[in-house]
């Protein structure tokens, strides 16, 4: 499909369906717009964080098929099909904070908040994979997310904090 505009034909566009959150949504879009635009401005989902611009900030990170993505590097066209994960959708599903969004709250592991989707899509995916980190391994897997205002120390004691949390629910769950 290629849009008209009062000059002429615009760029053409693709229909794009992520399931997002667990919720399929679509949206026709321009080949050149980023998952992170694709995100925010199409689907309303602010959540995602634009930073740099450059993949380096870590802000924009969301979860594609269950791995972690620097959003503003990649086209929504290229995910089509794909499951996406956001900030938003790392609640729990009954709609309470998860496990790491409690522990980024009770640990103060965030000031302004703007790098804190980020760290919490980015720490989400990390602790699935490796959920008894030391303390050197919860440094290591936030290294690719840069925050101006805490420090590391605290977002370091949520990974720890966050670690603990999951463990103890898993032991409380049923079966």
């Amino acid at each position: 499909m290629t849009a008209m505009t009062p000059t002429g034909p615009a760029e053409s566009l693709h229909e794009v369906t992520l399931t997002v959150n667990g919720v399929p949504r679509s949206a026709s879009v321009p080949a050149r717009r980023l998952l992170s635009d694709f995100l925010r401005h199409d689907l309303g989902l602010t959540g995602t964080h634009v930073g740099c611009e450059h993949g380096v900030c870590g802000a924009c990170t969301v979860l594609v098929d269950g791995e972690t993505i620097r959003s503003c590097l990649q086209f929504a066209v290229m995910h089509d099909g794909a499951e996406v994960t956001t900030v938003e959708g790392c609640a729990r599903g009954d709609g309470e904070l998860s496990a790491v969004q409690r522990a980024f709250g009770e640990c103060h592991g965030l000031q302004c908040g703007f790098c804190t989707p980020g760290f919490v899509t980015t720490v989400t995916a990390y602790l699935d994979q490796h959920p008894d980190p030391s303390e050197a391994e919860a440094r290591e897997a936030i290294t690719g997310n840069l925050c101006r205002c805490t420090g590391y120390q605290n977002i370091v004691a949520s990974v720890l904090r966050a670690a603990q949390l999951r463990r103890e629910e898993r032991e409380e769950a049923p079966g």
